[in-house]
């Protein structure tokens, strides 16, 4: 009975071996994991290290930023100034501004003629008192007594050179009491005479005469000169005491 056990047994264990196939064994790969001066190292660390080296898993740089508006502080007082820097180069030239505004009519121009009339003459006066508020200031006159062919203009108080030659001028003022008198005779833009009086108790009669040798276009008229002390010069309504008197004595071409 023992015997039979035994040997069905084994004739199962044949059946089985026969109709299950057979697997081989299992080979485990072999890993270098270090050398022998290395240290050994984890499997996860060496994955890692094959993972990055890879472009499909690499890790992207990132870059700290620093917001400057969080750490701007307060405006600060302003500086002395500083010394001018060099002067540049020319620039381009600009493009050509707009037209200003059409200026006042001016005073109508002494007549004309046909030919040219060598004389010229004048005699104006000032009815008016004068005191001198700027250190120059520009004497004009309200009285015309001659003015041939207009060629002192009243507006201004200037005597225009129309034809050139030898001229006479004469000035004479009233003085004003305890005030000083400083008058100029100008030709153009300087001083060619002075007529002065010192300050007294008692009011003169001061004059000025000279000969000027003019071009056309050249003026002659008169201005005050204010210095340390007042400086005036009198006249009324009723009395003219300051006259300015010119004339052509020779002119240049005859």
């Amino acid at each position: 009975m023992f015997l039979l056990l035994l040997v069905s047994t084994a004739n199962v264990s044949a059946t089985l071996e026969k109709g299950l196939p057979r697997r081989e064994p299992r080979r485990l790969s072999c890993v270098r994991c270090c050398g022998p001066s290395e240290q050994p190292v984890s499997i996860i660390s060496s994955r890692y290290t094959r993972m990055s080296s890879d472009p499909a898993y690499s890790v992207p740089k990132v870059q700290p930023t620093i917001d400057i508006t969080i750490l701007k502080g307060e405006k600060g007082e302003m500086g002395e100034k500083g010394y001018p820097g060099a002067v540049g180069k020319e620039g381009e030239r600009g493009l050509r501004g707009f037209n200003g505004r059409k200026g006042q009519k001016g005073q109508p121009g002494p007549q004309g003629h046909s030919c040219k009339q060598l004389y010229a003459a004048f005699s104006v006066g000032r009815r008016k008192p004068l005191h001198s508020s700027d250190y120059f200031q520009h004497v004009t006159f309200d009285t015309e007594f001659v003015n041939l062919y207009k060629h002192f203009n009243m507006f201004s108080g200037k005597f225009f050179c129309y034809v050139a030659g030898i001229y006479y001028f004469s000035l004479n003022v009233h003085t004003w009491n305890f005030k000083e008198t400083y008058l100029h005779l100008m030709k153009n833009e300087k001083e060619v005479a002075i007529l002065y009086a010192q300050p007294s108790d008692r009011s003169i009669m001061q004059s000025q005469s000279l000969m000027l040798d003019l071009q056309e276009g050249e003026e002659v008229w008169v201005r005050m000169f204010k210095r340390e002390r007042e400086n005036a010069i009198y006249s009324e309504e009723s009395d003219v005491y300051i006259i300015f008197n010119g004339h052509l004595i020779k002119p240049a071409v005859e």
